[in-house]
């Protein structure tokens, strides 16, 4: 209450609270001021190795020159089908096929692995692999979590929009620029509203009725998640005090979380260019005109129960809310404009839940016109498509931010500006309001800041996460911490030698990870050394190629595959494959009719918050409740269960046996060739060829079926190591 009176001007409260304010704080210190990730990206000449031999690129000098250092030396280079699986699913998350494999094993020119390399980045599967990584950071789901964990329905268009821009090769500073602020800066940029869907991805309780505290959490995750993702500070260790390690103020939290302060939800944002939008309008206003009369009929018989669900709903809010709905327009203080706005969703019912609850008389009529209306509808223009983004409320100017006691919303102390980090800049943020559009301009201030190529944090955080995604770990091993509690780069001159490269060429993904593969350091053996273990057990000088799981997504992805099943359709609303028995979810799973579209991308795979997908959540998917920059990777007896007995595994282990076996007349010895071509790009050892066939004898006779022995062989081809591992 005081907060939400302050905030409103009332200046009796006003005087109460001004003499409280943060207490005086130290200047920083000279340590702090010397903390690596501030400082400015500098370029170091590359060191001469003693071994000039080894290395193609800058990457290579400097990882030879800290493993000489130790008296290490590099694996030996991974041979070309261990080469070409690794990058396929490093890149793209499937296997290669064997016709893939036998391309590049024929080409014995100099640029063969080049041209691989450039065929993975053009592929449509290299943006909805790294697509997936972006959507970890950004918390994204289609659902709204908590109790109801209802759908967002047209959220996956945010979804799509990062797989595009990623194919695109979108150059990152812009891929910031448009998240943080893309309807100010790019107005005419129907993707770059898309974009603002990075910030609509917190979980959300939509018919919260303390609707301060509600906006309160919701700028506390918006300013996490931008701390975290695109920074790499962990921001929100500042929403209570000072951060209790890292020259972060509580005061800056405050001032990042400034710049959002005018935000609010856009569920229904129109996408359509304006000849789509006149198009729209002109044939919208013919079946207006020839409806108009039997619509009108039934709103007015719906009229009554809406307004009293509305007006249920009006007497569960506060006082305060109640009278920001109820206030005049023109009179509106701009934290009112916000209880407006998150108060009109639930005082917004529609016709069609007030005509549910019509009974007799009026229920028969009301049925009776509404299939009259259906009559038009061939007439009826189809509705234009919709986004869910953030954009600015049209008010009088943005509501104060104060710095919070204790992070309590009610607890205000002293106000604050939008901001950057103090320890960089302790000025206020210059804010620009844009012309011509009802946007206070505070985010583009944000974005311009946070893509400029001198800011230490940015682009340093993009190319590390880069490299651990490449690695399965980061230069600094914490991508989304840079301070004092997280991991200190294990070459910092490298990681600063990559950023100011990846800046100074367009911030372009696509050249960073082309530098990355064309590395003798990316193209090494994983092979185990127990001298260079015992003096680098965790590998952090690269002195071999990290062997790592795939995810549960590229894992289920490369079963279709191999199955030949993979629906590769890109783009649209997420999809439903089946749940195993007895698994129950709120906000509801209607499993897809058609058996193709359940076996699309898992990147297209429905999100629902509070019931991920068990074949994901078995393989560690993160909780999409917040941003994840790195996940665990776990070793469970559940995933080995998963992997056994669920039945659509078993079922792609079925449909991969028939694959192989496609062709009359293929031998025993033929087709087990073909199973470990398809699964593993290679061909199997005689070793593996005799065990395969003494299984396939005993299986048959064991099941009386042949064709059900060799899919059993197939299952356990894909319960192996070497399906499951990036080697």
């Amino acid at each position: 209450m005081r907060l939400i009176a302050l905030m409103l001007g009332l200046s009796s409260v006003a005087a109460l609270w001004a003499a409280e304010s943060l207490p005086p704080r130290k200047e920083f210190t000279a340590q702090q001021k010397r903390w690596w990730a501030i400082q400015p990206v500098t370029v170091t000449k590359p060191p001469q190795a003693k071994d000039r031999a080894w290395g193609t690129n800058i990457i290579d000098a400097f990882i030879l020159a800290k493993l000489e250092e130790k008296g290490l030396h590099p694996n030996a280079k991974a041979d070309k089908i261990t080469l070409l699986r690794r990058a396929s699913l490093v890149m793209t998350g499937l296997p290669p096929t064997p016709e893939q494999v036998q391309e590049f094993l024929a080409d014995n020119s100099s640029h063969a692995w080049e041209k691989q390399v450039d065929r993975l980045l053009a592929s449509p599967r290299y943006g909805e692999r790294w697509a997936r990584h972006w959507l970890d950071l950004a918390r994204y789901a289609d659902s709204e979590g908590f109790k109801s964990d209802e759908t967002r329905p047209n959220i996956y268009r945010y979804r799509d929009y990062v797989i595009q821009s990623f194919n695109a090769d979108k150059p990152y500073d812009r891929f910031v620029k448009e998240q943080i602020a893309g309807d100010e800066l790019y107005p005419n940029d129907p993707q770059a509203l898309v974009a603002t869907g990075f910030n609509r991805h917190f979980p959300d309780e939509y018919n919260a009725r303390n609707l301060m505290q509600r906006r309160q959490e919701l700028l506390n995750d918006v300013t996490d998640t931008v701390g975290a993702t695109f920074m790499g500070l962990t921001y929100g260790c500042a929403r209570c005090h000072d951060h209790k390690f890292d020259p972060i103020l509580h005061k800056d939290y405050y001032r990042l979380q400034s710049f959002f302060s005018n935000t609010r939800i856009e569920d229904s944002a129109r996408l359509a260019s304006s000849g789509e939008s006149a198009n729209y309008k002109n044939n919208y206003q013919v079946w207006d005109l020839k409806t108009r009369v039997i619509r009108d009929e039934m709103a007015k018989l719906a009229s009554l129960e809406v307004a009293k669900l509305d007006k249920e709903n009006m007497d569960k809010f506060p006082e305060e809310i109640q009278d920001a709905v109820t206030t005049p327009a023109e009179k509106r203080t701009p934290i009112q404009w916000h209880m407006y706005y998150k108060a009109k969703p639930q005082l917004s019912h529609t016709e069609q839940e007030g005509a549910k609850l019509l009974k007799g008389e009026p229920a028969k009529r009301y049925a009776l016109l509404k299939s009259e209306l259906k009559k038009f509808d061939a007439i009826k223009p189809a509705e234009l498509p919709i986004a869910q983004a953030m954009i600015d409320n049209e008010a009088p100017g943005a509501p104060k931010t104060f710095v919070l006691r204790a992070g309590a919303y009610d607890a205000p102390l002293e106000e604050v500006q939008p901001g950057f980090l103090s320890i960089l800049d302790a000025t206020d943020a210059t804010i620009t309001k844009p012309n011509r559009l009802p946007t206070s301009g505070r985010r583009s201030a944000l974005a311009n800041w946070l893509a400029d190529a001198k800011n230490p944090l940015t682009a340093r955080v993009m190319v590390n996460r880069v490299w651990h995604y490449h690695f399965g770990k980061g230069i600094a091993g914490t991508p989304s911490d840079f301070g004092v509690m997280g991991e200190k780069p294990a070459n910092k001159e490298l990681l600063d030698s990559l950023t100011a490269n990846f800046t100074a060429t367009g911030w372009s993904l696509k050249k960073l990870h082309k530098q990355i593969l064309m590395s003798s350091t990316w193209q090494q053996t994983t092979d185990f050394n127990a001298n260079a273990a015992e003096v680098d057990p965790d590998n952090k000088l690269l002195w071999r190629y990290n062997r790592r799981r795939l995810e549960g997504e590229a894992i289920r992805d490369s079963m279709l595959a191999v199955s030949g099943k993979l629906n590769d359709k890109m783009y649209g609303p997420g999809v439903f494959p089946p749940l195993p028995p007895g698994v129950v979810t709120r906000g509801g799973w209607k499993n897809e009719e058609v058996e193709s579209e359940s076996n699309r991308r898992s990147v297209y795979v429905f999100v629902r918050r509070n019931t991920r997908y068990p074949m994901f959540e078995a393989f560690d998917m993160p909780d999409t409740h917040e941003s994840c920059a790195r996940r665990n990777i776990t070793v469970t007896p559940g995933q080995s269960l998963e992997l056994m007995n669920n039945t659509l595994v078993t079922q792609w282990a079925k449909q991969f046996a028939e694959h192989v076996s496609n062709d009359e007349g293929v031998s025993e010895d033929a087709k087990i060739d073909r199973a470990w071509k398809m699964a593993f790009a290679r061909t199997p050892n005689t070793e593996e060829k005799k065990k395969a066939a003494e299984f396939l004898t005993k299986q048959t006779a064991l099941l009386s079926d042949g064709k059900a022995a060799f899919a059993d062989l197939c299952h356990m081809l894909f319960n192996s190591n070497e399906f499951l591992y990036i080697n």
